[in-house]
């Protein structure tokens, strides 16, 4: 999601976008570059953790790995398509950047010598989100049908409006992410560091709730200083993609 735009404009070149050669030329390119990779350094460390983190919990038989669906090969596999997936909101981003501009240039008319329009991305989510409303309305309703569980939605046994409050209380809280995200890359610029610098805080954030949360309760030192170790590389990434932009 960081690298693939810039590669894309290196063979199809626009004005304002940063290509992939041009980053590999220049001090900050190099800078945010290697901040890219040390982000992903620091990822497979996590993931590192996370495996000693099972490993314990098995052997401490706090967790029973005897699930005859289990199959780690087809989790990994999914696992990676699904990163690489969602890589493509940050190409729709790109995408419908001519929709943000025109939102820009509107504010800008009405507001001069005061800067950027700090929603301008609001425009384009506006018809991203639709994509992953169809599959995902269309995924559930295969579901409902499949198991019989239409009724749920009306069921007066259960705590309907509670679950209705904190179903859309966690859908807002996973839109706010993109909308903080585009108020900062109105600033920041939609380059490699922007989404980086955002996925990066998605997985330092996880891995501290986890903490918070004593998800790693039980497991040995070895497990939690290996965690501990990612998310000290993680922060480093952050600050190497900082002052890379900061060179620019």
């Amino acid at each position: 999601g960081s690298i693939i735009p810039s590669v894309y404009y290196n063979f199809f070149p626009a004005e304002g976008k940063d290509t992939i050669t041009g980053m590999l030329n220049s001090s900050w390119g190099q800078m945010v570059l290697l901040g890219i990779l040390v982000c992903v350094v620091g990822i497979i460390i996590c993931g590192r953790a996370g495996t000693l983190k099972e490993r314990d919990l098995t052997a401490n038989k706090q967790i029973q790995n005897q699930n005859n669906e289990y199959k780690f090969g087809l989790g990994i596999l999914v696992a990676i398509v699904s990163g690489v997936l969602s890589a493509c909101f940050n190409f729709g981003i790109e995408a419908g950047k001519s929709m943000a501009d025109v939102a820009n240039a509107a504010w800008q008319a009405q507001h001069p010598g005061q800067g950027n329009f700090l929603y301008s991305n609001n425009v384009t989510y506006i018809v991203i989100l639709w994509g992953g409303l169809t599959t995902n309305f269309i995924w559930c309703m295969i579901l409902n049908a499949r198991n019989k569980t239409f009724s749920n939605y009306t069921d007066g046994k259960t705590p309907l409006l509670k679950n209705y409050i904190f179903s859309a209380l966690a859908g807002t809280t996973w839109f706010l992410q993109f909308f903080f995200y585009g108020m900062g890359e109105s600033k920041l610029g939609n380059g490699a560091s922007s989404w980086i610098l955002h996925m990066a805080s998605i997985i330092l954030i996880a891995n501290l709730w986890g903490l918070a949360l004593k998800e790693w309760k039980g497991v040995s030192k070895k497990a939690v200083g290996t965690l501990v170790a990612g998310i000290l590389t993680i922060i480093l990434s952050v600050l190497l993609v900082g002052y890379g932009n900061s060179l620019k």
